[in-house]
């Protein structure tokens, strides 16, 4: 089969498309032919050498659709339509930039859909990372108000559309105020231009502060999105769009606020069950929950979609079909 390996950090052109062995399911895994998978920025970050765990080389890749091919259990039929994520994917073993990926059970999930493998591919990692960022990080309830730093992210693009279903009124954050206006489409309340600091701005709106901050951007805007939060508030940090692992210097008595909790977000395929999956699904084939997608490239075009990653062109999820 054809797989993208990754022998060292690099730029977009350090994958090679190599003839690899077609991987056997282990015990405990199913084998999937792989239609399509989204590219994620964890994925950005081994190719640049900011994953030290991930041994190379490696077929990156922490999501995919596609159809099962052989499940030894017997629990999924050749031919039944899949997500895969997390679980190991493209870290600890070789993961979807390939043909065909072998993945724990545990991280399959069957689906009824008809969508096209291009908007398909754009939804399972997209879907678990916003709902439990949501649901287990931020656990939002209806009324309530939401901050989203970094919303014209893919992430926080989705995060807008799900808060709405689930009843909140959104403000998110762009650092162009060119993207705005796509903001307020998805259906944001409120838009503050982000150059750094919006806490000045929010509370000029929201005098006591918002209820949950779903920080996108990471370190680089942490401490401001924290005195953005109201007293009882929750800020949970689930992207790092800026780049940055680390603060450099973290003072938790003095940039912390009273009463306002810090929490975040790095879950996996556990915090979301088959059945809320397969429902998100549903509504994005209804029409009910608008995802927006970036760019489809071909499988061939992985190091340009990559370098499309590097300068900032993706404006919503990108997906790779494999086939």
């Amino acid at each position: 089969m054809k797989a993208w390996r990754l022998h060292q950090p690099g730029g977009p052109d350090a994958f090679v498309l190599e003839d690899v062995p077609r991987p056997e399911p282990a015990p405990g895994n199913v084998l999937i032919e792989v239609r399509a998978f989204g590219l994620n920025r964890s994925e950005w970050f081994t190719r640049i050498g900011q994953s030290p765990t991930v041994k190379l080389p490696r077929v990156l890749g922490i999501e995919c659709v596609g159809t099962v091919v052989d499940d030894p259990r017997g629990e999924l039929a050749a031919g039944q339509r899949v997500a895969a994520m997390m679980g190991g994917m493209g870290r600890q073993f070789d993961g979807s930039y390939a043909e065909y990926t072998s993945v724990p059970s545990s991280s399959v999930f069957p689906l009824e859909t008809e969508l096209p493998w291009e908007e398909l591919g754009a939804l399972p990692e997209m879907l678990q990372t916003c709902h439990g960022s949501l649901h287990t990080g931020l656990e939002v309830q209806a009324g309530e108000t939401l901050l989203i730093r970094g919303g014209t992210s893919s992430i926080g693009l989705a995060s807008l559309a799900m808060a709405k279903q689930a009843g909140l009124t959104v403000i998110s954050t762009s650092r162009s105020e060119g993207k705005a206006d796509v903001l307020r489409a998805a259906g944001a309340d409120d838009v503050l231009i982000d150059a750094g600091r919006v806490a000045d701005q929010l509370r000029a709106a929201h005098p006591d502060g918002v209820d949950r901050v779903l920080e996108l951007v990471g370190t680089t805007t942490l401490l401001d999105s924290l005195a953005c939060a109201r007293p009882g508030g929750v800020v949970c940090m689930t992207g790092m769009l800026g780049g940055a692992w680390e603060l450099p210097v973290f003072r938790p008595m003095g940039d912390i606020p009273t009463a306002v909790r810090l929490t975040s977000y790095s879950g996996g395929a556990g915090d979301i069950s088959r059945a809320q999956l397969q429902a998100y699904v549903a509504m994005v084939e209804r029409g009910q929950l608008d995802l927006r997608r970036g760019p489809v490239w071909r499988f061939d075009q992985l190091p340009e979609a990559h370098r499309a990653m590097d300068e900032n062109r993706a404006n919503g999820k990108m997906v790779v079909v494999v086939r």
